[in-house]
């Protein structure tokens, strides 16, 4: 796709210094950019790219002060890097656009329907009595199962599996390997020392504007549903255990576990690998450290915790910085009790 310096300044309601009917083909990062691409530059230690690149245009903030020449055409805007992701956004929709039609061989079952201008790549499988809208795209190898739900403008990559009645939203993207609806891990203790399986009938439901990483896995509730509130993004490598209920605009890094009916509010931020355990709930605005171990409710909105156990994270830091010094600790212990004895 090929577009003019004008027409991406026009999109991004932005103003011109330069050629405006310099052509551009492609993004690049500002110091790798060769002729033809558009970059950005919204940090200032990568400024002195800028007068050196070989991008044909390059967005910057409307307030930038240009302290040499420039022979990349200036694509001038409140917040490069929003605008940057805007066009990213937009290039990405257009690839997935183009994607039309249906692949053979592809099966979809009785009692199905499916919207206008959708995509089914090869050997995708749609179940019995589903409901998928408009302007949905099923890439190859994808399995939805009978009675699945699926909003308007929703992809799916390739080997996503969504089990018997799953809902999902419209605006949705899911990576490929997902799997949502899979059984949650429920199994009942015998006298024997046998375990058994506890039948999870429930289902999994996600809102509108939701992303869901590479490889996560959203288990169905035991009953009821494990529910994804609207507009949270969930990375690569993330377990969802079953009941579980995220809020809204919440962000999940990749490699955090969430056992079983734990409640999380609206608007927390889960750092990576981190463990939440079952049967709690986080307040609105929770932030979680990188590698915490969470095994209690936070009850105070916009707390932030840190730590295994997690703890408030400005005590967590002083923690540290005591358990660091506690070889020079224990060495002067064992002087004072030294010349303790010897008095």
């Amino acid at each position: 796709m090929e577009f003019t310096v004008q027409q991406i300044a026009d999109l991004l309601q932005g103003t011109i210094e330069g050629d405006n009917l310099s052509k551009v083909s492609t993004l690049a990062k500002i110091e790798e950019a060769g002729p033809g691409a558009l970059a950005f530059l919204s940090n200032p230690k990568y400024e002195h790219f800028l007068y050196s690149t070989n991008a044909s245009a390059v967005i910057v903030s409307d307030k930038l002060e240009v302290k040499k020449s420039v022979s990349a055409a200036l694509i001038r805007v409140t917040d490069p890097y929003s605008s940057f992701s805007t066009l990213l956004q937009y290039y990405q929709t257009a690839l997935i656009a183009s994607k039309t039609g249906v692949e053979e061989p592809c099966f979809m079952g009785d009692g199905s329907q499916i919207g206008d201008n959708h995509y089914r790549g090869a050997f995708s499988y749609i179940g019995h009595n589903c409901k998928i809208g408009s302007n949905v795209r099923i890439f190859p190898q994808v399995y939805i199962g009978d009675n699945v739900q699926i909003g308007d403008n929703t992809t799916l990559f390739a080997g996503v599996k969504l089990y018997t009645n799953t809902v999902v939203g419209s605006n949705c993207t899911i990576h490929a390997g997902a799997v949502l609806g899979s059984d949650g891990f429920g199994f009942a203790p015998q006298p024997d020392g046998t375990y058994k399986a506890i039948p999870q009938i429930g289902n999994v439901v996600l809102e509108d504007d939701i992303s869901v990483g590479a490889n996560t896995t959203i288990d169905c509730a035991t009953m009821g549903s494990t529910l994804i509130r609207k507009g949270t993004k969930i990375d690569n490598l993330v377990q969802v255990a079953h009941n579980v209920e995220v809020g809204r605009h919440t962000v999940i890094a990749s490699q955090t576990g969430i056992s079983g009916s734990t409640k999380i509010g609206n608007n927390c931020v889960i750092a990576g690998q981190v463990g939440i355990v079952g049967h709690i709930s986080l307040a609105d605005k929770t932030t979680v450290g990188a590698q915490s171990g969470v095994s209690k409710s936070v009850k105070e909105t916009g707390t932030i915790i840190q730590g295994s156990p997690a703890f408030d994270y400005k005590q967590n830091l002083r923690a540290m910085t005591v358990f660091r010094k506690l070889p020079e600790l224990q060495r002067d212990l064992d002087l004072l009790l030294k010349d303790k004895s010897t008095n």
